[in-house]
């Protein structure tokens, strides 16, 4: 007996390709391979790219704004005509996208659901709403859901255990460490388990199957974050789910492997086409704690050097946009609710290093300063990575930004245990004002392109 079936076939990263009676949909839709500029799939993959310029999509969903779920680069070879579904509160996304040509864009609403031939999409709410959404998938008598890369409050718990039974939940498996990898002289390791709320959650979801999802990358291959940063393997994902859902079974999903989904249960479908395994693909994560990470000279050593007019425009932002735009973000903690000295250290391709004193007021006031009073922070990044976050959009993940690797006087010392690593002026100063640098960059790119 043939049972109503979805096919759901994985892209990569939260991409997923759903299709039920000729109908196709997609979502958060990466085809780039490094995507977020160094974010390398693993296990490794390549796109056929020519192959993806023909594919028709009848519509694509888009969780939320970060370049790793909405990138210009890949929905730049979409058809212009596909309907884009997008979960955003800023108007600039919408008018990006608009600007490269999509004429069928739409934003999502909170549980309003949108019918797509057999399917029935709806969004629903993420712990922080000003970001991201969820989606609950129905077709073909299935009831999917796809976490994405959200974290689930009580409420939204109660609220999505009601909308079951769930046929599969995609749960973001990794818990990234971006933060901690900032300061990884003041970190503690991560525990060798999940954390505690995960195994709770699943249990009231009581899906039939459960695939680790999102995550899916590495950086460069001598990238120390590499042994830092993903703290969860798939095997011990696979584990401590199997011995909490007995009745569950754990599914990985790697890119452009699908499968039918109907009430019997699952098998196997062909592969994607266009999305090409390369090498060995039951690969998975090794976590070292910190990882004795190399200093930021060394790091820096790795990337190209700046050109004069490059470096000139680094510079030109540290003496005189950072400090004038200083005073338009604010920190979260009291921290710097008095007088700071804070001391930035740029590092360029030879692993050299330019420093630069600031005086932080109170008031919002940013100061170059030579003095000689003691540090009260410190920020060590290579120039090439300011660079790019200031030209190109690139996002704290990949900027190996170090903070506050220093010991200072002791008053200094109790005073940093209450700070937060993400009030550093230079994270505040980048990414507190602008939105979508990374989009805009590609845009920029994009339709430069297209009048050449």
């Amino acid at each position: 007996m043939n049972h109503p079936a979805l096919t759901i076939s994985r892209i990569l990263h939260a991409g997923y390709l759903m299709e039920c009676e000729g109908t196709r949909i997609a979502f958060d839709t990466i085809f780039e391979n490094p995507f977020s500029r160094n974010c390398h799939a693993f296990p490794e993959v390549r796109f056929d790219t020519d192959a993806i310029r023909r594919q028709r999509f009848d519509a694509v969903f888009i969780s939320h704004f970060h370049d790793d779920h909405c990138s210009l680069d890949s929905l730049d070879l979409l058809d212009r005509a596909t309907p884009l579904h997008i979960y955003c509160v800023f108007d600039q996304l919408f008018a990006m996208v608009r600007a490269l040509g999509f004429s069928d864009v739409h934003a999502l609403h909170l549980n309003q659901a949108v019918a797509v031939g057999p399917f029935m999409v709806t969004p629903r709410e993420a712990m922080d709403t000003d970001v991201d959404s969820m989606f609950q998938v129905q077709a073909a008598g299935m009831n999917v859901l796809n976490v994405v890369d959200s974290w689930i409050d009580d409420g939204t718990l109660a609220q999505l255990a009601a909308q079951g039974p769930w046929d599969m939940v995609l749960w973001p498996f990794q818990t990234m460490r971006e933060i901690e990898v900032l300061t990884p002289s003041r970190a503690a390791a991560a525990p060798p388990t999940l954390p505690e709320e995960w195994i709770p959650q699943l249990r009231a979801l009581d899906p039939r199957y459960v695939v680790p999802s999102s995550c899916q990358f590495l950086q460069e291959p001598w990238s120390w974050y590499n042994r830092a940063f993903f703290p969860i393997s798939y095997a011990q994902f696979a584990r401590e789910v199997a011995e909490a859902l007995p009745a569950a079974q754990v599914l990985r999903l790697d890119p452009s492997v699908s499968v039918r989904l109907d009430a019997a249960g699952l098998r196997p479908a062909p592969p994607l086409a266009w999305v090409l395994p390369v090498g060995a693909q039951d690969v998975d994560y090794v976590y070292e704690g910190n990882a004795a990470p190399p200093s930021t000279a060394d790091i820096a050593r790795h990337f190209a050097a700046l050109n004069e007019e490059q470096h000139a425009r680094v510079m030109a932002y540290c003496r005189h946009e950072l400090p004038a735009g200083y005073g338009e973000v604010e920190a979260s903690s009291s921290y710097f609710d008095r007088p700071r000295i804070w001391q930035l250290s740029l590092y360029d391709h030879t692993g050299s290093v330019t420093r630069l004193r600031y005086r932080l007021d109170p008031d919002g006031g940013a100061h170059l300063d030579d003095s000689a009073a003691p540090l009260g922070w410190t920020t060590d990044i290579p120039i090439m990575k300011l660079y790019a976050a200031l030209e190109q959009g690139e996002s704290l993940t990949s900027m190996y930004m170090r903070i506050n690797d220093a010991v200072f006087d002791a008053a200094t010392e109790a005073d940093l245990a209450e700070a937060d690593a993400v009030d550093d002026p230079l994270i505040r100063c980048l990414f507190s004002v602008t939105f979508g640098a990374y989009q805009a960059a590609q845009l920029r790119r994009l339709l430069a392109r297209s009048l050449s």
